[in-house]
């Protein structure tokens, strides 16, 4: 049951406690008479009249209005949609017609509320105007909600897109994925994938799409797609990068937008790989110590209109073998409370320290995972940017 007397004194959660009232009506007794039915009624309010339809479309930062049907310049249902049109907030009609039909329309039409001047009291004014302007919050809060979960869906189809399940059928060969979003917790262009061909050959890469926000993810997502495409339709190794650029070049929404990549192409006897890279930081050779691979063929990101391919550097590989693919937000995130950033020695240093704890605990978080924590933490916190990593290696 609804105590009336709550209803007229005490503010709801979300209600102001002293409400901006715009009252739009022609007849100067009638706005008398509507002052004071909410002076009766202890509602604090501050009340500001307008005589015209043109006059309260000027006024309009209130918390609700009171809108009287017959005005000099607007008149009946084409009045109340010219105010909501014109960005009004929550709008209560106030009419001398005692007439059903036109309040069901007024309040199909966008009012909160629909009273007849000669049955109105002021209890019955101050809590139509509380209970009008708890509804629009309401309406607010569920647009917010439906918003927030579209963008959930949204978020997730884009995380099927950008990190998706490995096609890798040897179980003899590691390979081990991981991604951390930046801070604000929106995915980035950052993307990665492996694929295993027919004749045995495993691809791995990793991606970096210039940017961050959805433009650059549902870039991302679509160079991933188009590279798992074009890697499963047969397409020569060798071919991949410069096609890749072509989907670049035709879905960026801008220019200027250009993706940097790391690839490798390991041979179905996993003794040898093909390394390219299109202007990205080079792999890391995990082991005792983690070193970087040779950066000697490196090739120009995708989408820089400059002269120049992508040439692979052959890796003859040892019996046991370990790569480490990953984007720069791992080397570019800075130390905790410092500007300076972690950089390539420093992230040569957690990887250590991440094969060491493996090595102690090889049950525990697998080294893509401790990698990713270790640049946390050195950082302080969340990693301003976003980060992408890959192993893949062969235990003899």
């Amino acid at each position: 049951m609804i105590d009336v007397d709550d209803a007229r004194r005490a503010p709801g959660p979300d209600v102001p406690a002293t409400l901006r009232l715009l009252v739009v009506e022609d007849d100067e007794g009638d706005w008398m008479l509507a002052s004071e039915h909410l002076a009766d009624s202890g509602l604090d309010a501050r009340l500001t009249w307008a005589r015209t339809l043109d006059e309260a479309a000027l006024m309009l930062d209130v918390d609700c209005v009171l809108l009287d049907l017959g005005l000099p310049d607007a008149s009946g249902l084409p009045a109340l949609r010219r105010l909501l049109a014109a960005g009004a907030p929550p709008v209560i009609v106030l009419t001398g017609l005692a007439d059903s039909t036109t309040g069901l329309a007024a309040v199909a039409a966008g009012a909160q509320d629909y009273l007849v001047k000669s049955d109105v009291d002021g209890e019955r004014l101050a809590r139509s105007v509380r209970y009008a302007i708890a509804r629009r919050q309401l309406e607010h809060a569920d647009r917010a909600l439906y918003r927030s979960l579209v963008r959930e869906q949204e978020t997730t189809r884009l995380e099927q897109a950008l990190l998706p399940r490995p096609a890798v059928n040897d179980r003899a060969l590691e390979l081990l994925v991981g991604y951390r979003a930046g801070r604000d917790g929106v995915l980035g262009g950052d993307f990665y994938d492996a694929v295993e061909r027919l004749d045995g050959t495993v691809l791995a890469i990793v991606g970096d799409v210039c940017g961050h926000g959805p433009d650059e993810a549902a870039l991302g997502a679509t160079l991933r797609t188009a590279w798992r495409t074009l890697v499963l339709a047969g397409v020569p190794t060798d071919d991949l990068f410069g096609l890749l650029e072509r989907v670049l070049e035709a879905e960026r929404p801008r220019a200027e937008i250009f993706t940097t990549v790391a690839m490798v192409a390991v041979a179905p006897d996993r003794r040898s790989a093909d390394l390219y890279l299109a202007g990205h930081p080079v792999p890391l050779v995990l082991g005792t110590p983690t070193t970087l691979a040779s950066a000697a063929r490196r090739g120009r990101a995708l989408g820089i209109p400059v002269p120049g391919g992508w040439t692979p550097l052959h890796l003859d590989l040892p019996a046991s073998w370990r790569l480490l693919l990953y984007t720069d937000g791992l080397m570019e995130a800075t130390l905790a409370d410092s500007t300076e950033r972690i950089g390539k020695p420093g992230l040569l240093a957690v990887v250590d320290e991440s094969l060491a704890a493996e090595a102690l605990d090889p049950g525990g978080p697998d080294v893509v995972e401790r990698v990713i924590e270790g640049v946390r933490t050195l950082h302080g916190g969340d990693l301003v940017d976003d980060a992408a990593v890959v192993v893949v290696g062969w235990r003899a």
